[in-house]
């Protein structure tokens, strides 16, 4: 199951780093290993809550996913979406750009590809941060029988209850956040965090208008449900508009986590080729990998935690985001913390899963006898 799953991703990850040796010898190569188990280090949420999303689909867009899918978030995320932000900022054609790109020059380089880039970040945090944010905060509000963390969850379930707090909380800590960037980019930030706002309530309120009906399998036994799920039959998936609209939720979502990994590497590279094998084909890949092996295993079924790990992970990374707009954050930091996070939902899920077994033994023995 595992080769058959990241078999394609360890053969196009071999592929990479040999491409990027004779691109640029020994150096990049280890430039690429490093963007790939970056991009992986911070993507282990961004794996869970696709996973999570993805299982609704039927099989025809769980493949658009994976196929379509990825060549937005290859070559759309990681080498098209910085062009645009630099030719924006510098006003110059898609030509222009490109070719500022390939030039020499790094982050301390005035007019270089990386420091224009580097100079937008503000902008790209912000956009990306309140979206994840108001994703963390729509989740943690909802009102659910199961809590990881009881003594957090619990009160902000509580708050969730207030109509618009994820709105008016986004919005006061957004200001919190332009108040602290340089001079000259507070209506900037403000701007693109807004836009960031208005996307996710856009995105997530079509996602909800074409939404599968919760109830569409009532008429099913639980036992079977959920044996189709974990096979990933076609159970509830969402077919149509449906799917098409989950699709284009999915493929937000990824892009606001993609943010943090492609500004974190300009900080050890900026040349866009290395960026795009590491980021790209190695990392993009490896987490699309993990979706699927999510996915067909039901292993967020047998580990009802790692749903609310991974939006505490997601918490965290938009925060984080939001305070790089005025401070410099090591990437490390920013990866080890998500991996934290569903490393303890996972042993949390593993230490529950044993306490319902042992509670349900007894029942067992008391029916053979």
């Amino acid at each position: 199951m595992i080769l058959k799953t990241f078999g394609w991703s360890f053969g196009i990850s071999a592929v990479a780093l040999v491409v990027a040796y004779f691109y640029g010898g020994i150096q990049a190569l280890i430039l690429c290993a490093i963007l790939g188990v970056l991009e992986v280090s911070l993507s282990f949420d961004n794996a869970v809550v696709n996973a999570r999303i993805l299982e609704k689909m039927n099989a025809f867009w769980q493949k658009i996913f994976l196929t379509v899918g990825i060549l937005i978030a290859v070559v759309g995320m990681r080498v098209a979406f910085p062009l645009l932000i630099v030719g924006v900022t510098a006003d110059l054609n898609p030509v222009e750009a490109v070719q500022l790109a390939l030039e020499k020059g790094d982050i301390g380089t005035p007019g270089s590809y990386a420091y224009l880039l580097h100079d937008a970040h503000p902008q790209i945090a912000a956009f990306g941060g309140v979206f994840l944010l108001m994703l963390f905060l729509d989740f943690m509000f909802e009102e659910r029988e199961l809590h990881w963390l009881s003594f957090l969850e619990k009160p902000l379930a509580f708050i969730g209850r207030l109509h618009g707090a994820s709105m008016a909380i986004s919005l006061l800590i957004l200001l919190a956040a332009a108040a602290m960037v340089r001079p000259g980019k507070e209506i900037d930030v403000l701007i693109a965090g807004i836009l960031g706002m208005i996307t996710y309530m856009l995105v997530n309120g079509l996602g909800e208008m074409f939404n599968v009906d919760d109830d569409e399998d009532e008429h099913e036994s639980a036992e079977a449900a959920k044996i189709a799920k974990k096979n990933n039959k076609g159970v509830g998936k969402a077919v149509g508009k449906a799917a098409f609209m989950l699709f284009i939720y999915l493929e937000v979502i990824d892009a606001s986590f993609s943010f943090d990994g492609v500004i974190g590497a300009f900080a050890i590279t900026s040349d866009p080729i290395i960026i795009a094998l590491g980021l790209g084909l190695i990392g993009a890949l490896f987490v699309r990998s993990l979706t699927v092996f999510l996915v067909r295993e039901g292993t967020l079924d047998d580990y009802e935690y790692l749903d609310h790990g991974a939006h505490w992970a997601i918490g965290a990374l938009a925060v984080i985001l939001l305070l790089t707009i005025s401070l410099e954050v090591n990437e490390v930091i920013t990866g080890l913390i998500g991996v934290f996070f569903i490393g303890a939902a996972f042993l949390s899920s593993i230490v529950r899963n044993k306490r319902l077994a042992a509670a349900e033994q007894p029942k067992v023995d008391e029916l053979s006898t």
